[in-house]
């Protein structure tokens, strides 16, 4: 099972070319998503328009090494979490996601009908089972409304469309290729609602979070090049204010600050950021 390429019987029901279409046009609808997402919201205006106005602004950087932080930290290395159990299952979903789908790809063009494709079934499935890990890790016990709060994991929003279709895209995918592994006559029927869900996914870009991926690393570059040469929207930073008077400035305020902030229980650390 796990060394066999799911794709290839596929070749036997439909044309030889069908997945390779399919997987085209999901191509196409991420592609247009994000575009008719970035003009709606107006996300590469702003940020073009941005760096046109702070550019020559502020100290001198060093451009290349900050795209090479940001590359490493922000976007390799999931830094802009702080809590490590989040950053693992975003990492986990981000490392899987991405194997997961180049693997797919080369099972579907480079061996659209040869069952034998080593590693590459194997990479798939490494790629699907890391993604579920962390997705469901993600749903079920980090949301903010389920470990802050308190809401039950079950409860939908719109804003969960990404990681819903996402999470029943892979699930039914693999749940699709073990039972055509086992020969069961429910693998029609699965690999008919692992497409529906694929296409929701791929092509539900543009109302989905599906699109923030390729706007971070250009938010987080920005960030920081705006630290490092101080015109982070000309807020005060601790390069133009007196370290030690703002220290002494937080001390005053917590001083007095009771540990229960007014709700009569003892503070909790926060589990969720």
């Amino acid at each position: 099972m796990f060394a066999t390429n799911p794709f290839a019987a596929v070749a036997g029901v439909l044309p030889a070319n069908a997945m390779q279409v399919f997987v085209t046009l999901m191509a196409l609808a991420v592609v247009l998503g994000t575009l008719f997402d970035m003009a709606h919201k107006g996300s590469a205006k702003y940020f073009f328009a941005n760096w046109r106005k702070t550019r020559g602004q502020g100290a001198p950087v060093d451009v290349a090494s900050i795209a090479v932080k940001t590359a490493v930290v922000d976007v390799l290395a999931s830094g802009e979490f702080c809590n490590q159990r989040r950053r693992l299952a975003h990492l986990l979903t981000m490392y899987g996601f991405v194997l997961y789908v180049i693997s797919t790809a080369v099972l579907v063009f480079a061996y659209p009908t040869s069952a034998a494709a080593a590693p590459w079934p194997q990479l798939w499935w490494l790629g699907g089972l890391m993604l579920l890990a962390g997705g469901y890790w993600f749903w079920f016990f980090i949301r903010v409304d389920v470990a802050a709060e308190g809401n039950t994991p079950l409860r939908l929003m719109r804003a969960d469309l990404f990681i819903l279709s996402l999470l029943a895209s892979v699930t039914l995918g693999l749940v699709w290729a073990w039972s055509q592994a086992r020969g069961s006559a429910a693998s029609g029927i699965l690999f008919g609602l692992y497409i529906f869900a694929t296409t929701v996914l791929f092509g539900g870009v543009y109302w989905s979070k599906f699109a923030h991926m390729f706007f971070k690393p250009a938010a987080a570059f920005e960030k920081r090049v705006a630290e490092a040469n101080g015109t982070n929207l000309n807020l005060p930073t601790q390069t133009r204010d007196d370290p030690a008077q703002r220290a002494r400035h937080s001390m005053e305020l917590l001083k007095d600050a009771p540990m229960d902030m007014g709700l009569g229980i003892k503070r909790e650390a926060p589990r969720h950021y």
